[in-house]
Parts: C-alpha cells; sequence; structure tokens
C-alpha cells in the first residue's frame, strides 16, 4: 500500500479505528465464500459518511483500492479485498435513525444489521420483508450491494423493491442522496436502482431509506411430504395457478432433510424425497382458506402427508428447518460451498434432477435446498478444499450447472451476486452489449478503478 495513504489518513483523520497486523487482518481476508482469501494492507472502520467520503478521496489520489465492507456474510466473493487494498469496514456505522409511522419508512446507516431493522420496524406494528438467510448478522448496506433475496421473496419482492433512497459515496470522495419519501418520483435517472446490486463497484453506499408495510395479522405455516421431486415441483405450479401467492414456498431435497434432521431435530420425515414449507399470511379469514387449499393441493399432486403448524412453537420448528439448512449442511464436509441459481418455476424439477445427476456423475455431494415459489435454488458442495482432485470436479460440475440453468431460460445468480465467484459465468448469462454497457458505467462512475476492483468483470476488462 501507498506509504501516502497511511499517513495521509493518519494525518486527516486521526481518530478512526483501525487494524494493521497480519493477525488482525486475517478475519476480513474472506467472506462466507469458502473458496477466496486475501490479506488487505489496512482495515479502517469510520463512523460517520464524512469519514467515508474523506477515506474515499485520500484512496483516489494515492490510486489505492478501496473494498466496502459489512459483516462479511457474502456468498460471491464481494467483499474479498485485493492486494495493496484498504477495507472499509462500515459495522460501526449500525445507528437506526429515524422510523417514519406517517410515510412508512425507515432511515438506517449501512452498517445497521438486518434483523435489527425488521425489529425496530415490528416495534410499532411495520413490516421489513426482506429476509435473507444471513439476517442475524448481515448489514443492511450488504443487502443492498448484492440485492439480497430471502425466504419471503416470492410475495414481497427483494431488497430493491424497499428502497426509496441511498447515500453514496462517489469516488471522487463527492456525496449524494439519490431518491426521497415519496411514493411516486420519476424525475430522471433512477440512479438509486443502478447502486442496488452493483457490489460497491460504483459507489460506497452509508445510509439507506427503506419501504415498511404494515405487519401482517396473521400467519399459518404448513409442511407437504413427498416421494418425489416432481410431484412437489408440480404442487408449487399448482398453487400458482390456483392464484395464491405464499409468503414462503420453500424446499429441501433428501440430502438437506436429513442434515437438518441431524443437526435440528425438528421432526423431519428422514424417507422423503422432497419438503415443502410453506408459509402464508395477511388477514386471518384469508390466511385460514389459503391454508386450506394449498393442503387440498398438495394432496392431489402426490404429497404423502401435509402437516399444519397449530401453535408459534410448531411454526417456528417448521421455520427452523428451512433456516438451518446452510448451517446443517456445513457440518458434514470441511468445506460447504453454496451457490446459487434461478430458472422459471416450469423448469424447477428438471433443474433439480440435472444437480442430482451431476453429482452422481461428478461422484460429488451435493444438497440442495431453496425457494421453489420463485425458481431459485441452492445447490449446495460439501467437500474438501484440502483436496486439489475434487475441487477440480466440482469446478467442473458448477460450470455444468450454470451452464444448464442459462439454457432453460434462466441465470447464474438469484440473490448472491456476482463478485468473485460468478464472474467467468457472466458472459454467457447476458449479451455482449450488456456486458459492455455495465463496464461503461464502472468507467464512468469510478474512471481510476479503485472501487472493489475485480468484482463482477476483471479490472481491466
Amino acid at each position: 500500500m501507498s506509504p501516502k495513504f497511511k499517513s495521509l489518513a493518519s494525518a486527516q483523520l486521526p481518530h478512526i479505528a483501525r487494524l494493521e497486523e497480519k493477525e488482525d487482518l486475517i478475519p476480513y481476508s474472506f467472506d462466507g465464500t469458502a473458496t477466496f482469501q486475501t490479506m488487505p494492507d489496512l482495515v479502517l472502520f469510520p463512523t460517520s459518511t464524512d469519514e467515508v467520503a474523506g477515506l474515499v478521496r485520500i484512496a483516489g489520489e494515492c490510486r489505492v483500492p478501496v473494498v466496502a465492507r459489512g459483516s462479511g456474510t457474502g456468498l460471491s466473493g464481494g467483499s474479498i479485498p485485493v492486494e495493496g487494498s484498504v477495507v472499509l469496514c462500515l459495522s460501526k456505522m449500525n445507528r437506526i435513525l429515524e422510523v417514519d409511522e406517517k410515510n412508512l419508512t425507515l432511515l438506517a446507516e449501512a452498517g445497521a444489521i438486518t434483523l435489527d431493522v425488521a425489529t425496530v420496524a415490528e416495534k410499532v406494528g411495520l413490516f421489513y420483508p426482506p429476509d435473507p438467510g444471513s439476517m442475524k448478522i448481515s448489514t443492511i448496506g450488504g443487502n443492498i450491494a448484492e440485492n439480497s433475496g430471502g425466504l419471503r421473496g416470492l410475495k414481497y419482492g427483494v431488497t430493491k423493491d424497499y428502497v426509496m433512497g441511498l447515500e453514496v459515496v462517489l469516488a471522487s470522495g463527492e456525496v449524494i442522496f439519490t431518491g426521497n419519501k415519496c411514493v411516486k418520483d420519476v424525475a430522471g435517472y433512477s440512479l438509486r436502482d443502478l447502486f442496488i446490486g452493483s457490489e460497491g463497484t460504483l459507489g460506497i453506499v452509508t445510509k439507506v431509506l427503506l419501504k415498511l408495510i404494515p405487519k401482517p395479522a396473521a400467519r399459518r405455516t404448513l409442511m407437504a411430504v413427498f416421494a418425489t421431486m416432481e410431484s412437489a415441483a408440480e404442487t408449487v405450479s399448482a398453487i400458482i395457478a390456483a392464484k395464491i401467492i405464499p409468503c414462503t414456498l420453500e424446499f429441501l431435497d433428501a440430502v438437506t432433510i436429513n442434515c437438518v434432521e441431524d443437526f435440528a431435530k425438528v421432526g423431519l420425515p428422514r424417507d422423503a424425497s422432497a419438503i415443502l414449507l410453506i408459509e402464508t399470511d395477511g388477514h386471518p379469514a384469508a390466511v385460514a382458506e389459503e391454508a386450506d387449499r394449498m393442503a387440498e393441493l398438495a394432496l392431489q399432486h402426490g404429497a404423502t402427508s401435509v402437516q399444519v403448524a397449530e401453535t408459534a412453537e410448531q411454526a417456528a420448528a417448521l421455520a427452523t428447518a428451512r433456516r438451518a439448512a446452510f448451517s446443517s449442511l456445513a457440518r458434514v464436509a470441511p468445506t460447504t460451498i453454496l451457490e446459487d441459481a434461478t430458472v422459471p418455476r416450469s423448469e424447477l424439477a428438471k433443474m433439480i434432477r440435472f444437480i442430482q445427476q451431476t453429482g452422481q456423475r461428478h461422484n460429488l455431494k451435493i444438497g440442495t435446498f431453496g425457494h421453489m415459489g420463485d425458481g431459485n435454488l441452492h445447490p449446495t458442495f460439501l467437500t474438501n478444499e484440502r483436496n486439489q482432485e475434487e475441487m477440480h470436479r466440482v469446478e467442473l460440475a458448477m460450470k455444468e450447472i450454470f451452464d444448464f440453468a442459462v439454457s432453460l431460460g434462466g441465470t447464474i445468480t438469484g440473490e448472491h451476486g456476482v463478485g468473485l465467484a460468478k464472474k467467468e459465468f457472466l458472459k454467457a448469462a447476458t449479451s455482449d452489449l450488456n456486458l459492455e454497457i455495465m463496464r461503461r458505467m464502472k468507467a464512468a462512475f469510478d474512471p481510476a478503478g479503485i472501487l472493489n476492483p475485480g468484482k463482477i468483470f476483471e479490472k481491466n476488462a
């Protein structure tokens, strides 16, 4: 790293907490992705937008790469440092600044924990729907950077659907606020939407204005058990065709069911090929009617049993079955690689079978779970990164899975982002012109290429 950057940062912003010793930097050299690690030269902990802006200005002057980071829970390598970089960790910028009950909005700093946002909203009878699997520790700024989804995406959408405004530090050190509390605003380009999902490559989000909605009055949770994956997929199609949009419509395959049961012991049927975990919410009468109808549809399409949670405790146990999927699989092997591909709902059974066959063909153990209601699958490789031959087979299997998803009209990522992990597959998932326009945007916003370089596409592409 440039000595000039360190000396200017120390002189102009001497009170900012920092880490420089190698052993202290190690936790900031990786994220939730299992296969990437690079040591930063320095980690800084700004506590205000002005401090972020000052540090970015100095970095631009010294041509030092800047990687913004929250809790490091990302699953695409999006917050992995590059050599000679400074990490700006926004975890100390974690305040929830305002809850506006008249306009149904919440203003938070980028380092606020997602669950804290949801909890604060709930205390005043409001609801923040996006619920990524890491919401207990992920930051709202990280959710913006990756446009995170979650279990409720089918009915309520993803992070971008709840962002009304953003404060962003640009590569020049300038600070903009784009958006407002207005429900309608079409004045000019929607710069706000450009930053969402840009993975910190166009600017560093420091504050977020979020839309809230009224809290649903009731909810009902069901578990449907199936002897075949095709029956589960047909049930999903039937539910949607019946014009029912449940809050969540999740699935676990046989490998995942048994791993979850080993770990959480919630009473899942070990002999099932698939289970659907379904939740409906809204007006109590509508919830009861939808739950009954979905149970009926599941049985009509091959479910061997349907369990309806009768108490809050039973509902929580069923919800735990899905939310524990990743941690349960992670106990099985030294390295767990959680992937992310999305296909049209009509192609779900075909995609899941292909994943299973790919695992058998390459002699790999793959557990698959995900958001069946919106076609977003999480094939999870249970492997050992020290076994180079096995990791080569993992890489081959990944490429086949992503290629097949694209061939079905799908995409290489539904909610984890591109980062480092998916950039080699991006060209196949989009057109050359789309990719070129992305590069032009990057060059316009960050001409020196200091913001999170090498993510989404190569630094010098």
